[in-house]
């Protein structure tokens, strides 16, 4: 859910836009992967060589992240022959929280915006919402210039509003410094408060504040709560049996749900974006080697932008369901997947309604990336949506190190797991030199 993390693979969807702030997308790192590492693959049995010699790969390269320092990490590949790979390594110091699981349910951060923006375009489907409509005519008053700001610039990010995870009041809550439970609304207002950053679909900047007012749009609409539409119009019907969205404390009581951990306030500070009011770190339960567990830390200023909650397998069946055209009529899907440029720093990034396409070493492919306080996540699926892959890591900050600064080793390992499932999903070989496209998450 932020965006410009201070890893360029953390950059843009986490749900801090400060390394904090703009939540919930992902990157596929271009560094090549490496094959020395530790750890074992689980045992399969009647897989090809090919397949097989895979999985241990990806075993590998995932305990390599860990040993160079990410507390955890998930990773789901599947190919649409009805099985998959699923491998889940930790750090010792995290056992006595959790035992993490491949199944295990995760903070989705940003993807959550690809769920949002289905739901969004159900109601387009239905004749309830038109792409072209004028903000004003849903939330009046809310939004300034809402009348020159349509559907269409929420949902591609082109409608120039201030992104709220900037904002140093709900950074607070964020960071879980300040307990405040904020309602969509408040933190539409916090946005506001700050001048656009230009005129209604004259360029593109990443921001939050374009899917809270989605979300409240999606509200007004039906006059069902985000949380119900997501149930009643996704995941009922896929059978979606630990995908939810989340809206302040108690969801964290989940046994279920994998521990985040982000470096303690004597860690994090060189990590964070310029912008970060001094004295900003995370909240939250200490732990060993520099960290605090985050899992706890308040969700509510995550909502429409990235509140939900799922399982690698379940976001698997959304995003395959997805672009595989179940969810969406055709002339809706395409919609989806018409996109603009993002920053000239990313120029192997595009977005659309929700939805990126990623070039990436191994091929292009669509799909989102989020973060959340102590969770990052990257999903992704070929053109088709038969083929997927997940990648979830139990931290945002930690990969750009608590302990040795920028250069932690985590990151460029983590970037090498990502791209090495990247790879495999596609059935291509991994890269063994670096590309020169930089990636953004």
């Amino acid at each position: 859910m932020l965006r410009n993390t201070p890893h360029p693979r953390h950059a843009r969807q986490a749900y801090l836009t400060l390394a904090l702030a703009a939540a919930l997308t992902g990157t596929l790192a271009t560094c090549a992967a490496s094959a020395a590492s530790q750890g074992t693959a689980h045992t399969r049995t009647g897989r090809p060589g090919v397949e097989a010699a895979q999985e241990a790969r990806l075993a590998r390269l995932a305990q390599q992240d860990v040993d160079a320092g990410a507390p955890g990490v998930v990773v789901r590949v599947g190919k649409g022959d009805g099985r998959a790979i699923e491998i889940a390594r930790q750090a010792p110091w995290t056992r006595a929280d959790h035992a993490l699981a491949a199944s295990g349910e995760f903070r989705m951060g940003s993807n959550t915006k690809t769920m949002v923006a289905t739901v969004v375009l159900q109601l387009v489907a239905e004749h309830r919402l038109r792409l072209t409509d004028p903000v004003e005519k849903w939330l009046p008053g809310l939004i300034p210039n809402g009348a020159a700001i349509t559907l269409r610039m929420l949902l591609n990010h082109t409608s120039g509003l201030f992104n709220y995870t900037t904002e140093p009041d709900v950074l607070k809550a964020f960071t879980g410094q300040d307990t405040r439970i904020w309602t969509p609304r408040e933190v539409l207002a916090a946005a506001v408060r700050h001048d656009p950053l230009f005129a209604p679909g004259t360029s593109y900047s990443y921001s939050n504040t374009n899917y809270t007012a989605l979300g409240l749009i999606a509200e007004k609409v039906t006059g069902h709560t985000l949380g119900d539409l997501v149930q009643e119009r996704i995941a009922g019907p896929l059978h979606l049996k630990n995908t939810y969205l989340v809206t302040g404390f108690g969801e964290t009581k989940n046994p279920r749900l994998a521990h985040g951990y982000e470096p303690d306030a004597a860690h994090v500070g060189p990590l964070l974006p310029p912008y970060a009011p001094a004295g900003t770190a995370f909240a939250g339960p200490a732990r060993s080697a520099g960290y605090v567990d985050t899992t706890g830390i308040n969700a509510s200023t995550l909502w429409a932008a990235g509140g939900m909650v799922s399982t690698a397998q379940d976001w698997a069946r959304f995003s395959s369901a997805l672009i595989s055209g179940k969810l969406l009529p055709p002339a809706l899907l395409k919609e989806m997947r018409t996109t603009v440029a993002e920053e000239s720093e990313f120029p192997n990034r595009r977005y659309g309604l929700g939805l990126e396409e990623v070039s990436t070493p191994c091929g292009t492919v669509w799909g989102h990336s989020g973060q959340a306080p102590g969770y990052s996540s990257e999903d992704y699926t070929d053109s088709t949506g038969r083929r997927t892959v997940s990648v979830f890591t139990t931290t945002i900050f930690g990969l750009a190190s608590p302990q040795t600064g920028p250069t932690n080793p985590a990151g460029p390992a983590n970037q090498a797991l990502v791209n090495a499932a990247v790879c495999t999903m596609l059935d291509k070989p991994i890269p063994t030199t670096p590309a020169s496209a930089p990636t953004d998450s």
